[in-house]
């Protein structure tokens, strides 16, 4: 793990430095301290909320990933397997849809409020669906989130169907997934949301160990198998809905990361969601730095980075599985 902690405060030191626009390191400071910005300095005050942003979105999907896939025991389950990404684009779709709906409550724009609590909505339907007198059935919250997923897919095409051309392209954008902030303030509602839910999680890893081998040997070592799901199923899906009503979906990290992280680690949760962290951190910042340095097509815009963590996710996750399988 200490590998990890080196590599990500190494990836956020280099990182703020790379892009499509070249930086001079002792000016761009020397303009931050002084106060007066030049081209350097807004440049660097620019990337550093967005590698902030980067660093901790990437972690919180990679440790939401870590517990959904030992939840339901699943090695594909990932922080959008259960409909929260869908609900909060539908929420993100329909604010920029209605202009009436467009607002801000101090740094927050109404997209992020109502990606939040569309996605928050789509958990506690979740629950009610899955939780019974015995307990809550992993297999039914599965199919109750794909069919959710379809749902909200669903009602996504109507709502872009029914809005005004115009007001496609930010609902487009949204959608691909990106890191692009204005500054600090965008990101001040951030630690209140992610922090608890973080730590929360970090003391259950015991509890994630028991379950790993099954609920009903957890059962038999003590653990309260049906209020350790519920909550560590709440917790990480306000943790998903936390970051995805700010970026939108950004896939595979949830996948990618963990599962890189138990081949370092092992499967021992004390050093798995740390570690989940780290690695998703330094995979989705170094993502990011990429995609701010490309240039598609010459049309001088920006890659989505969500679009990025995709097309790389994909062969890399195979790869891993290629090899991890026996020989």
């Amino acid at each position: 793990m200490w590998f990890l902690l080196a590599l990500t405060v190494a990836v956020i030191a280099i990182t703020p430095w790379l892009g499509a626009e070249s930086v001079d390191m002792a000016q761009a400071w020397s303009e931050l301290r002084s106060g007066e910005l030049g081209r350097d300095g807004r440049i660097l005050s620019l990337r550093l909320p967005r590698v902030l942003l980067a660093t901790v979105v990437g972690g919180c999907l990679a440790v939401v990933g870590a517990v959904f896939q030992t939840l339901l025991r699943n090695a594909l389950a990932t922080p959008y397997t259960l409909g929260v990404s869908f609900a909060g684009a539908l929420g993100a779709f329909v604010a920029l849809s209605v202009p009436a709906l467009l607002f801000r409550v101090g740094p927050v724009a109404s997209p992020v409020l109502f990606a939040f609590l569309f996605a928050v909505a789509d958990v506690f339907v979740l629950l009610g669906i899955a939780r019974r007198r015995t307990g809550m059935a992993a297999n039914e919250l599965l199919l109750a989130g794909v069919t959710l997923n379809f749902f909200f897919g669903a009602a996504i095409l109507l709502v872009r169907f029914l809005t005004d051309p115009l007001r496609l392209r930010a609902m487009d954008r949204w959608m691909m997934g990106g890191l692009q902030v204005s500054g600090w303030s965008e990101l001040i509602a951030l630690p209140v949301l992610v922090l608890p839910a973080l730590g929360w999680i970090a003391m259950r890893h015991r509890a994630l160990d028991q379950l790993s081998f099954g609920e009903e040997v957890a059962a038999s070592r003590g653990v309260d198998v049906d209020r350790v799901q519920v909550g560590l199923l709440l917790v990480a899906s306000l943790l998903t809905a936390a970051v995805v009503s700010i970026t939108g979906p950004i896939g595979f990290l949830g996948l990618l990361a963990p599962h890189g992280a138990r081949r370092l680690v092992g499967a021992s949760h004390r050093l798995l969601l740390p570690s989940a962290f780290l690695l998703g951190a330094a995979l989705l910042a170094v993502a990011d730095a990429v995609a701010r340095s490309l240039s598609i097509f010459g049309r001088g815009a920006e890659l989505p980075v969500g679009i990025l963590t995709a097309l790389g996710g994909a062969p890399l996750f195979l790869l891993l599985l290629r090899r991890s399988r026996p020989q």
